[in-house]
């Protein structure tokens, strides 16, 4: 399957990291400038298709360069075959030896909305998480928004996709991982997680948060307090937070 991108970040993050994926380029213009002119520049050294997409309303052209109900016209993207996945044994092989056994892994739990989906993959990859879980049920695909929102960076973190997260997590505790509940129903506060080990940190669902079954897999959990008036943040929010924090010292 293929994904087609219009974030030239993330388009130029698979150039570099995987540009056998790259299928092609899409542009409506010959002087394309910013990102995308950067886009062009590596898709040419490593022979990438670059066409001219139909402009906005030109149905002749559009019939000849897109299928019919695309969508795809008047726009820059690039088509990029979707990056695999890997199993959760391949995801924690390297538990012990990462950053002297003190690296962060995520789980997210059925979260659903892609833009927070992308958001933490953005942010995981800044932050240099070594790896994420995404439950294969009840959970936002792995689709050109989340691509796009993360401006690259599901490029740069494995990540593996379980159909049973407590069995995952099970397997991330033989590794010598701790897991990490967040959930605002915790008494404990990041003030008190010790900051010397290997974490899994789990994120749950929008509305539901953490289900009981990930809970009970779960050597701790924690919340976020904040010092005004609004008690909660969004999950993406939450998990750029608590990534700065958990790996403020490695």
């Amino acid at each position: 399957m293929a994904v087609h991108l219009r974030n030239p970040h993330s388009v130029l993050a698979a150039l570099e990291q995987r540009p056998q994926a790259v299928v092609e380029i899409r542009l409506p213009t010959d002087k394309p400038t910013g990102a995308w002119r950067q886009v062009v520049e590596a898709a040419r050294e490593i022979r990438v298709p670059i066409l001219r997409s139909a402009p906005v309303g030109d149905s002749r052209r559009r019939q000849r360069h897109a299928p019919a109900n695309s969508g795809r016209s008047g726009q820059a993207e690039a088509t990029v075959k979707e990056r695999a996945t890997v199993s959760v044994e391949e995801l924690f092989a390297n538990a012990v030896s990462v950053r002297d056994g003190c690296g962060l892994w995520l789980a997210l739990d059925r979260i659903q909305d892609p833009h927070n989906v992308g958001a933490i993959f953005r942010a995981a990859a800044f932050f240099g998480v070594v790896g994420v879980i995404i439950t294969r049920d009840q959970s936002a695909p792995l689709s050109q928004t989340v691509y796009d929102v993360a401006s690259g960076g599901i490029e740069h973190v494995p990540f593996s996709s379980p159909p049973n997260l407590s069995r995952a997590l099970k397997t991330a505790k033989k590794a010598g991982l701790w897991i990490l509940g967040a959930t605002e129903h915790a008494e404990t506060g990041m003030s008190d997680v010790a900051r010397d080990r290997p974490w899994v940190l789990v994120l749950g669902n929008e509305e539901g948060g953490l289900r009981r079954l990930t809970l009970d897999q779960c050597d701790c959990v924690c919340a976020l307090s904040g010092a005004g008036p609004v008690k909660s943040l969004n999950v993406s929010v939450a998990a750029g937070v608590l990534m700065s924090q958990l790996t403020s010292l490695h």
